[in-house]
């Protein structure tokens, strides 16, 4: 008879949601989900969420119906993250709602579209997905009748805005950091000077093993580079190389298909073992003791950490910076600017309600460049183009 699964017991530093540090605005309970799945469940139901289904990182949302989007992508880190979770013994649901919850703040375009939106806004406070990610969370979501955002439970917010690691530290004070975290620091500490959760780090590393896998899969898909090419790429040849000797003739396709499942399982693997090689060696009694640490338990193995950086070289080199990629990156970075500038010039051009919002700034213009950054950062990629099209294109006058 096969082996049967048997999921290890609960960690005694894993989050505990009948222990959360609560909401900034007190709710009942509910009868039926604990917190930390009511989070997961206000995270999918945002309208910020569902749009991220026409952003891209990588490709423009009007480029083909297979290239990952920022809602496949953040499905496929939750898996990853869900799975590390279990095995460590962590809450299943915290991380899921990280992973979710983890693109939320980002602009469309991709990296493209928050450097251009960055630059524009350098006299006006800037723009930061992270920080935006925390405006979509506490304000710019409207969905209930007594507050802005989604009220998520401090263990949420602390998660989406530290999976990264602590954003104070002593060479960056908590006044450089963007407004969006001062603000909401004095209405609610996240403790931005210490780690997040272990259930935000296991999210951070799935987010990393999400994005290698399906930059090799997109980039194969669109052409960029060749099964060939990789061949001489340390981790990822190496399994190529072993799934083509042991099918060979079979199609393309399921050759990608079959490493990059076998990819995704190496890291998930490697990244459960450091977690746990780590965690034997703090012995971290709560929660709150890996927040104290002072380094993540969350990592890959100096091997991994070493054979991916060929990688992700490769990847930058034959992906970030084909002169396709190039192309459209630049006509996003373009968009960007000049719908910032009329927005800004003429905030009549803004459909309601954000006309009334940047109306209602009067002549403070720092204010009016964040409801137009918050404007276009909650765009897609296709809305924004269309967008652009209304307001430049001539033509469409007839």
């Amino acid at each position: 008879m096969a082996n049967r699964f048997i999921a290890p017991p609960r960690a005694t530093f894993a989050s505990d949601p009948s222990r959360s540090r609560g909401r900034l605005h007190p709710e009942p309970p509910s009868a039926t989900r604990t917190d930390f799945q009511r989070d997961r469940d206000r995270i999918i139901h945002a309208d910020a969420f569902r749009r991220l289904k026409q952003k891209t990182q990588v490709f423009v949302a009007h480029e083909g119906d297979h290239y990952r989007t920022r809602l496949t992508h953040s499905l496929e880190v939750s898996q990853i993250a869900r799975t590390a979770a279990r095995l460590l013994g962590l809450d299943e649901d915290l991380a899921e709602t990280l992973s979710l919850a983890h693109d939320i703040g980002h602009p469309p375009f991709g990296h493209a579209g928050e450097t251009a939106l960055n630059a524009v806004m350098a006299d006006y406070g800037g723009f930061d997905h992270n920080a935006q990610a925390l405006r979509v969370l506490t304000k710019l979501e409207h969905r209930y009748p007594t507050f802005d955002g989604l009220n998520l439970t401090w263990e949420s917010l602390e998660g989406v805005i530290k999976h990264n690691g602590p954003l104070v530290t002593a060479e960056r004070e908590l006044d450089k950091l963007p407004a969006a975290f001062r603000d909401y620091e004095a209405l609610q500490s996240l403790g931005l000077d210490t780690f997040a959760g272990p259930e935000a780090q296991v999210a951070a590393l799935a987010d990393d093993i999400a994005y290698n896998n399906h930059d090799i899969q997109d980039g194969l898909r669109a052409g960029l580079f060749e099964i060939s090419d990789l061949m001489d790429v340390p981790l990822a040849g190496d399994v190529f190389r072993v799934v083509m000797d042991q099918y060979p003739g079979i199609e393309t396709d399921r050759i990608i298909s079959e490493a990059v499942r076998r990819l995704i399982g190496i890291w998930i693997t490697d990244l459960v073992a450091e977690f746990s090689r780590r965690a034997a060696a703090a012995k971290p009694k709560s929660v709150e003791e890996v927040r104290a640490l002072d380094h993540l338990l969350a990592a890959f193995s100096e091997d991994i950490a070493e054979r991916q950086k060929p990688l992700r070289a490769f990847l930058f080199e034959r992906m970030y910076r084909h002169h396709r990629v190039n192309r459209m990156m630049s006509q996003a970075r373009r968009i960007v600017r000049e719908l910032f500038a009329l927005f800004l010039s003429e905030p009549e051009t803004l459909p309601p309600p954000w006309r009334d919002r940047a109306e209602a700034t009067g002549a403070d213009m720092t204010r009016r460049a964040r409801v137009v950054c918050d404007y276009i950062a909650g765009m897609t990629d296709t809305y924004a183009i269309d967008e652009h099209r209304r307001l430049f294109n001539l033509e469409r006058w007839g």
